[in-house]
């Protein structure tokens, strides 16, 4: 079953034509990556998801509701959260606080108190750091605090911009590790990563994007063993 759906979208930053007849599908489920160049649209793509750019045509679907028709915040009440590039946590809160701001929409205490464990279980790093300013940590522990904000507004289908961003290999295998894990527990998520070959590892379906435009898509595995993609997005691998 179709989760997203983004139909023939043209977003522009003031007369510059930054997409261009996107179209894109999400199932239900599903590990949906992004891949492309910098600058090719992947993060403008997400942008227009969540709200925080207006498409000049086209639509973007949350099941049967046009998402276009609503502001961000009240796009993020739908379900659709968006972890943005540069992880963009509140620096002069703690990780309670931030994590408690992920969940401002909500009022079911004790679903909230739920999350929180699952988030703590997944990131065991931010239960140590609880009453740490978020400013104060690592690069790998403000991406799981971004991650863990994220889950407590409990999304329908989580947006990752650029998560291994300036990450050591380990951590990017933590981060990697632990998307995986919350899709096996039926998380929907479309990533967009620079790491083209760790995207296609734990993606199901991938799209290919150059200068706002879809040039490829298809299976993981296929786009993976693409000669184009290999040699453009592998390193030739």
């Amino acid at each position: 079953m179709t989760l997203l759906k983004l139909d023939n979208i043209h977003t522009y930053y003031g007369n510059i034509h930054a997409l261009k007849g996107i179209s894109i599908e999400v199932d239900e489920g599903e590990i949906v990556t992004l891949i492309g160049a910098n600058g090719a649209g992947k993060s403008t793509t997400l942008k227009t998801i969540s709200g925080l750019l207006y498409p000049r045509r086209g639509k973007v679907y949350l099941g049967d509701k046009d998402l276009t028709k609503f502001r961000a915040h009240e796009i993020v009440k739908m379900g659709v959260v968006h972890v943005p590039e540069g992880r963009r946590v509140f620096s002069r809160l703690t990780v309670m606080e931030n994590l408690e701001m992920g969940a401002f929409t909500r009022k079911d205490k004790d679903g909230i108190k739920k999350d929180l464990q699952r988030v703590f279980e997944l990131f065991p790093r931010l239960e140590e750091r609880q009453t740490q300013v978020a400013g104060t940590l690592s690069g790998g522990e403000q991406q799981m605090l971004a991650i863990g904000r994220a889950l407590m507004s409990r999304p329908h289908i989580l947006l990752l911009d650029e998560p291994s961003m300036g990450l050591a290999p380990v951590l990017v295998d933590l981060i990697f590790d632990t998307i995986t894990e919350l899709n096996k527990q039926g998380m929907t998520i479309l990533l967009v990563e620079q790491n083209a070959l760790l995207a296609l590892k734990v993606a199901r379906r991938g799209y290919v994007l150059e200068t706002g435009r879809i040039v490829l898509s298809g299976p993981a595995q296929e786009l993976a063993e693409n000669p184009q993609v290999r040699e453009a997005y592998l390193g030739g691998a």
